[in-house]
């Protein structure tokens, strides 16, 4: 058999960075270097050598007391050249102001990222939690509102490609695994136009969301509005909330 082509231009070492840089995030806020060792499955030689650079380079900050490692502002700064550097950000934002202004609700954009959805915009109301407010946050498309809204608009075979392989992950007690009723809700949510999702990822929340289509008829993106389970019913958002979410997400001509 022919062996695999090798990638010269791949710097594994590099990678290995990156590998460390990734490991940080909601579970994982600082680490000691035996943790870092633990968590990416590096070598304790490779870990110390890489996060001493990403130390020099002024990506991680380390305590001085605990010896503990964490991201820097420079790795938020990398945040920033995103938002900069993605024309849907620029273009999404000013409308999902006025939408959260309107609503009084908090309102968010997402994308696709592989199986999951990464949230490029957050628009927060006072009631907001923490976890609500960070852009960047990864969570299952197939549990959330914003990725089945999109996988929805994919073609037959990617769409069941996706209810039948991607990952899931119970952040509630009330959320989906079975992929069958999941295969139900994103039907609906191709003949609706819209996903609606309760308690899927945040006990008490129910969250509407429509897609961004491209002119080749991809989706690039999903706009969503969360609202408090007290206060409202899946009836009453699909009712009130959902036709708005989808005028602004149809507002969008892109690509």
């Amino acid at each position: 058999m022919p062996s695999k082509k090798q990638d010269t231009l791949f710097v594994a070492s590099l990678a290995k960075g990156l590998t460390i840089l990734h490991a940080f995030g909601q579970p994982n806020p600082e680490m000691s270097l035996a943790e870092i060792v633990r968590v990416t499955g590096l070598d304790k030689s490779a870990c110390q050598r890489l996060t001493n650079t990403l130390l020099r380079e002024g990506f991680l900050l380390k305590d001085p007391t605990t010896r503990r490692f964490r991201p820097s502002l420079k790795c938020l700064e990398m945040a920033a050249a995103y938002a900069w550097a993605d024309p849907l950000v620029r273009l999404m934002m000013p409308k999902l102001i006025d939408l959260g202004h309107a609503l009084g609700e908090r309102v968010n954009a997402a994308r696709l990222d592989g199986s999951d959805i990464v949230y490029i915009i957050r628009i927060p109301t006072q009631l907001t939690s923490f976890g609500g407010m960070i852009v960047g946050r990864r969570l299952p498309a197939l549990t959330t509102s914003a990725g089945r809204a999109m996988i929805a608009q994919l073609a037959p075979d990617a769409r069941r490609e996706a209810i039948e392989t991607w990952p899931l992950a119970a952040n509630t007690h009330a959320t989906e695994l079975d992929r069958g009723r999941i295969a139900e809700r994103i039907e609906e949510a191709a003949e609706a136009g819209f996903a609606v999702a309760v308690g899927q990822n945040i006990i008490n929340e129910i969250a509407v969301a429509a897609p961004v289509m491209a002119r080749d008829g991809t989706p690039v993106a999903a706009v969503q509005c969360s609202v408090s389970a007290p206060k409202w019913t899946a009836e009453r958002v699909t009712a009130e909330l959902a036709p708005q979410v989808l005028d602004v997400a149809n507002s969008f001509n892109f690509g």
